[in-house]
């Protein structure tokens, strides 16, 4: 396969998601109205899809579902944004999870309510039967660790066999502050962190998180941390730090997502060898752009490509 026809695919969550926006949020035992709701598929991995799709990537999701209605929305929203879905996992047990959100623009938050539901996650041996010759990145998002970190030494073993410009850039995000996540920090190329953790290592800025945490990530990767209004910072192997500063909207509306949208837009750039400085930019651009827009339509508009 010709190398500008290969895919991105993530690996992660796909959830629903039950989205009420509300002018303030509610107190406990209440009745309140609220502004709009809608229904949009969720997870971080999936919302990374939708973005690199809108971005203008080919892409791919890899997660588990389970037959019924929920799974045929969003089914149906995967193939309305150009998601290849010939990795998704359909699961005997478990029901599709779903996320009640409540959003309120007035304060900048977004409170999520999430259902397990008992779903399985994919699996390793699931991933053996993924056909790696079509994927130019993968990225995981921290979920089942230990089963994660199997599918990447496939990816390796996968890649060790093929010359530097055919081999599969891994990336991973540790977003939540769970042990088992932080044995993913030393497999990725590119290793997103969190505000969440970098505080929970006890860290305040992304500069001091980057630099405290890059002795965990394996030689030649690069380590990103966003920092919400403050913007984001990277690290590479150069030890240079590079920095972007936030692109707040004019008006807040909907910071759902917003990290996967940074995500996704900081691995488009990278999958198409701009620097990291200028993927942290745009990185930053886009996030921020989603910030001002109910859901993802329109995400990418008005970019000069860089």
């Amino acid at each position: 396969m010709d190398e500008q026809q290969k895919k991105i695919l993530c690996v992660g969550l796909v959830c629903l998601d039950i989205i009420s926006v509300v002018d303030k949020y509610p107190e406990e035992d209440t009745d309140s109205r609220c502004l709009s709701q809608r229904w949009q598929r969720g997870g971080n991995a999936s919302n990374s899809c939708t973005v690199l799709s809108l971005l203008g990537a080919s892409c791919a999701f890899m997660g588990s579902l389970s037959a019924g209605p929920v799974a045929n929305f969003i089914m149906a929203d995967f193939l309305r944004h150009a998601v290849d879905v010939s990795a998704v996992v359909w699961q005997v047990n478990g029901q599709t999870p779903c996320a009640c959100c409540v959003v309120c623009p007035s304060r900048g938050s977004r409170t999520i309510i999430l259902s397990d539901m008992n779903l399985p996650d994919v699996t390793a041996e699931d991933f053996t039967k993924v056909d790696l010759h079509q994927y130019k990145w993968i990225h995981w998002e921290g979920r089942n660790a230990e089963e994660q970190v199997k599918m990447i030494q496939q990816v390796v073993m996968h890649n060790s066999a093929l010359p530097q410009q055919q081999r599969i850039i891994i990336s991973v995000e540790i977003e939540k502050t769970q042990e088992t996540l932080y044995q993913l920090f030393p497999h990725g190329d590119v290793v997103f962190v969190s505000k969440d953790v970098a505080r929970h290592f006890g860290f305040e800025s992304a500069e001091a998180a980057l630099r405290g945490l890059y002795g965990r990530v394996k030689q030649g990767a690069v380590l990103v941390c966003a920092w919400a209004e403050k913007g984001a910072d990277a690290l590479g192997p150069d030890g240079l730090i590079v920095h972007s500063d936030a692109f707040p909207p004019e008006t807040l509306v909907d910071t759902l997502g917003a990290g996967d949208t940074f995500n996704a837009a900081v691995i488009y750039k990278l999958s198409n060898g701009v620097s990291l400085q200028d993927a942290l930019i745009f990185g930053c651009q886009v996030a921020g752009q989603k910030c001002g827009i109910h859901g993802y339509e329109g995400i990418g508009k008005n970019f000069t490509e860089n």
